[in-house]
């Protein structure tokens, strides 16, 4: 941001060089604007795809960004009433056949830590199929296939019951999970995110986004939890419908930064 830094107390520019020994300061009015930006965390159903459509055909998520939807406390409603969308994109896709969990910012930091050429933050999906998995194609689910011509990255893949899966990826190509499924046999009937990082869907409905503090969450996301750290626990709600309660301490849909 042009004239917005200080380098020991010189205005500096863009492309300005800071030495070990300065102090390197952001002026206030840089830091009121970048605490104004918000990312929001919404609960998609299936319907809507996670981009926005030129040619207005589809549904965007971003139309569920209406305060009608967001889950607040109350000292949190007034903040809500101010929070304007212009600038908000998805960090990460989900297509227009799958549910949950996504995140929409206007913060490039939340988006380069999600979705950045070396992100390595977990996605865990549950992911309802129909067909016969063996065990040497669920070792290639884990490892060993490939999208496009491209080695896809080692995935932690088990199965929860009868006919659900569950997926923990670090990599998110076009319909990768589907496509996946698709190479060793299997049919994918529904298909639903519950975490990004240690942030969890929790019971958030359908269509709802709530809030919380932007630094917690930027920390929430980074700090990647294994497996065994955070227990998921799907439920089926009907043919292609997939719940999951959670234990520990979930934090369902956010906004931030408002």
């Amino acid at each position: 941001m042009k004239e917005q830094v200080r380098i020991s107390k010189i205005l500096s520019e863009l492309g300005t060089r800071a030495y070990r020994s300065q102090k390197v300061e952001l002026k206030q009015e840089a830091s009121i604007q970048q605490s104004s930006k918000a990312t929001v965390i919404l609960n998609k159903p299936v319907g809507y795809i996670s981009h926005l459509d030129d040619d207005k055909v589809f549904k965007p998520a971003a139309n569920l960004v209406i305060p009608e939807n967001f889950q607040v406390s109350k000292q949190d409603l007034l903040r809500h009433a101010r929070f304007n969308t212009d600038g908000l994109a998805p960090a990460g896709r989900l297509d227009i056949d799958s549910s949950s969990l996504l995140v929409l910012t206007q913060d490039g930091r939340v988006a380069k830590i999600i979705i950045g050429e070396h992100s390595v933050i977990e996605k865990e999906y549950l992911v309802r199929v129909e067909g016969k998995l063996t065990d040497e194609s669920l070792k290639l689910l884990r490892h060993g296939l490939s999208l496009d011509g491209y080695l896809l990255k080692p995935a932690e893949v088990d199965w929860q019951n009868d006919d659900q899966l569950r997926f923990i990826l670090t990599e998110g190509r076009n319909r990768q999970i589907r496509r996946m499924c698709e190479l060793v046999g299997l049919h994918v009937i529904g298909l639903k995110r519950v975490r990004i990082g240690k942030v969890l869907l929790g019971n958030l409905p359908s269509c709802f986004c709530s809030c919380r503090d932007e630094n917690s969450f930027l920390s929430s996301i980074s700090n990647m939890p294994t497996a065994r750290q955070l227990t998921t626990t799907p439920e089926i709600s009907g043919r292609g419908v997939i719940t999951s309660t959670s234990t520990g301490s979930p934090s369902p849909a956010i906004v931030l930064g408002i």
